[in-house]
């Protein structure tokens, strides 16, 4: 059975007096709030006039991201596409190559794909994590790929397989050791998009660390956020080199002189983003606290509509809640949800468009059966997930 408008009605209201809301006071998706030390490291960054690329913040932020995620080495850039596009070309994808990623993710992940003249495979996802299958992703590469000398080809195309990127999507982690198993039989080198899983674990170990590289963004809508910037993470020094050495248009360290020794790209973090982002991970632990109690309120409101799916962290698994979300029955009553919401300034998004489905990808992809993405596709919605309004 359905659940009926009057329900609907019901439970935006549930949301608004979660979030405190007066009457018409529109709440966001998701908003960054800055209540501890920015103003003041901000402060200390402009007074120190050392505002781009270069200056103590960025150390400090490299060394902070290192002691809170256990990775050995962190590399502080631009963005998390900037991130994620170094580390594939750090995994040697070029021109013609394929990188298998899952078709429900932000654009981003397929952008930095695309960079390095790569196409995508896309690959279903896990209905519990919604982050890449690797029963769907072992299936394929027994069915459609072979080896030839340590390297994956895909048969058909006869193109090679240098990567596979999953997302850990909203905070959930996907099965990340049984899909790394997976990808070392065939030679893939896996890089995890962790832009949104800052503060997400499994299996006691922090999203971003499992793979040959691992990205994080601090986007403006992020669980902390630098307004723009991202990270490479990696545990293997030489390639920490390399990404820095890149990241920093190639330039051999030098007092004086300009000498840059292959094509570079400018994608490092400005200092004064990572003042920000320093005094945004000393409150991390209290944003991630209160998105926790977030999540309590919420499973305690859909508790009551056996209709609707508050979707929960899976087993082996402490996801951050970056945003919460919930699956309706079918996509009419989605949009219906939608609709309510939205007129009430109740923010309220479905998920991405399926990446396959985009003009730029839908005849430049390789195509595999993805038939639980399109189901939550369909029916998903992102609620209202900022930590600090439900304090």
């Amino acid at each position: 059975m359905e659940t009926n408008k009057t329900e609907y009605q019901e439970i935006i209201k549930n949301i608004r007096e979660i979030f405190h809301a007066k009457e018409n006071e529109f709440i966001p998706l998701h908003a960054p709030n800055f209540r501890g030390n920015e103003k003041k490291y901000l402060n200390e960054c402009i007074d120190s006039t050392f505002v781009s690329s270069v200056g103590p913040f960025v150390d400090r932020a490299e060394l902070d991201l290192i002691k809170y995620t256990g990775s050995k080495f962190a590399i502080a850039c631009s963005n998390g596409t900037s991130a994620l596009h170094i580390a594939l070309k750090l995994c040697n994808v070029e021109q013609n190559d394929l990188v298998i990623t899952q078709p429900f993710s932000f654009i981003a992940t397929v952008n930095a794909i695309s960079y390095c003249g790569a196409s995508p495979i896309f690959v279903d996802i896990d209905e519990k994590t919604l982050s890449l299958s690797p029963e769907k992703l072992e299936a394929f590469l027994k069915a459609e790929c072979h080896l030839e000398n340590n390297v994956c080809i895909h048969t058909e195309s006869g193109k090679l397989i240098k990567a596979c990127v999953p997302m850990h999507t909203f905070g959930f982690c996907a099965e990340i050791d049984k899909i790394i198993d997976i990808c070392n039989a065939y030679f893939i080198d896996v890089v995890e998009d962790a832009a949104e899983s800052l503060g997400s674990f499994y299996k006691g170990k922090h999203s971003g660390i499992f793979g040959k590289f691992g990205t994080i963004s601090f986007n403006g809508n992020k669980t902390i956020t630098s307004g723009g910037g991202g990270v490479i993470l990696t545990q293997d020094e030489d390639l920490a080199k390399k990404a820095k050495h890149l990241t920093t248009q190639s330039k051999v360290p030098h007092a004086w002189e300009f000498f840059h020794d292959q094509i570079g790209y400018n994608y490092r973090m400005p200092n004064i983003n990572a003042a920000l982002l320093c005094a945004q991970l000393e409150q991390l632990p209290e944003f991630l606290a209160e998105k926790r109690t977030l999540t309590e309120q919420y499973t305690e409101l859909f508790s009551h509509f056996q209709d609707i799916q508050f979707l929960k962290e899976p087993n082996e698994q402490h996801s951050n809640y970056w945003l919460c979300a919930i699956l309706l029955p079918s996509k009419a009553e989605r949009d219906s949800f939608l609709q309510m919401a939205n007129n009430s300034k109740t923010m309220c998004r479905p998920g991405w468009e399926l990446l396959f489905t985009l003009p730029m990808f839908e005849n430049n992809c390789v195509m595999t059966d993805c038939s639980t993405a399109i189901d939550i596709q369909s029916r998903l919605i992102n609620i209202p997930s900022s930590p600090y309004y439900a304090r």
